[in-house]
């Protein structure tokens, strides 16, 4: 970590507050994170305990020295919680500025110029990075077609099939396609030959009539209707 950082100690980093930082962040750094920059404030009057901000690959960390030096309190924010970021120059330094999704801002002041404007460089590469990638993953998704919808028909089950069927005389061929259907028909209305005609198509669906049975069952009642 100490050969890492030294590129940080070239832009007026206090490499006290640097030491201090990286032996914390050996412990808090997540598989695959990186340090990308850390900016440490450099405040007019003399400051033994300055703030730090730290920019990685996932998060930002404020870096905030407690205990005359002795622990360090850390905040972060991953990047997809930051809106946005920006920076003020003023005499003194700079004001590095982030917003969070929740209408939340931070603020970390007196930051040497240079330094303020490497950590807004890099939020900006990295909220542009994030955008980018949930961009193609949203591109992605549309393109992946979406699967065809079969409706199934639900046949109903016949279990009553004296109230259905037409009575037959021992007389007449039973289920013949040669014999005329049963005259059971006659002085029914046009709803009550509908129903009959509903309840034969039920018998064909479940096989229990032939289709030359039930057209000519049809045939004998649309002569009535």
């Amino acid at each position: 970590m100490k050969e890492q950082i030294k590129k940080f100690l070239n832009e007026e980093q206090d490499p006290k507050a640097i030491e201090k930082i990286t032996a914390k962040l050996n412990d808090i750094l997540m598989k695959n994170e990186e340090v990308g920059y850390i900016a440490v404030q450099k405040k007019p009057a003399l400051t033994v305990l300055p703030d730090s901000i730290v920019l990685t690959n996932k998060r930002i960390i404020i870096c905030q020295p407690k205990n005359l030096g002795l622990s360090m309190h850390f905040i972060d924010y991953t990047w997809d919680e930051v809106d946005g970021a920006f920076v003020k120059e003023n005499i003194l330094g700079s004001e590095f500025t982030f917003a969070t999704k929740t209408e939340l801002q931070v603020t970390i002041d007196y930051i040497p110029k240079i330094q303020a404007r490497k950590i807004y460089t890099y939020a900006k590469e990295q909220l542009d990075l994030l955008k980018n990638s949930n961009a193609t993953a949203a591109i992605a998704m549309e393109s992946v077609p979406e699967a065809e919808i079969v409706e199934e028909v639900a046949t109903e089950e016949v279990t009553n099939f004296a109230e259905i069927m037409p009575a037959i005389t021992t007389h007449e061929a039973s289920f013949s396609n040669e014999t005329e259907p049963a005259a059971s028909h006659v002085g029914l209305n046009q709803e009550e030959l509908f129903a009959k005609l509903q309840n034969y198509k039920k018998l064909l669906d479940n096989g229990l009539i032939l289709q030359g049975e039930y057209d000519a069952f049809k045939r004998e009642i649309l002569s009535q209707m």
